[in-house]
């Protein structure tokens, strides 16, 4: 048992370190606290393991720049 413990070790600090890093990204992403260099690292990052939501942060971003709908500019008789 004391010949597995160094690796139970390494591996429980592994899993302590992505689960932050996971946390963080998701925190920044709520906030929208991210600079330029840190949304773009997350951005080539969801573009790469995970396409899906890539595809679904993209069209958000799109609907958010969307402007409204504006009216006829001639009144209604």
């Amino acid at each position: 048992m004391q010949t597995l413990l160094p690796y139970l070790i390494v591996v429980a600090g592994l899993a302590v370190v992505l689960t932050a890093f996971a946390w963080l990204a998701r925190h920044i992403r709520r906030r929208g606290t991210a600079g330029g260099g840190l949304g773009g690292a997350l951005a080539a990052y969801e573009e790469a393991f995970r396409a899906t939501s890539h595809v679904a942060y993209q069209e958000i971003r799109q609907q958010a720049r969307r402007k409204a709908p504006t009216g006829s500019p001639r009144p209604k008789p």
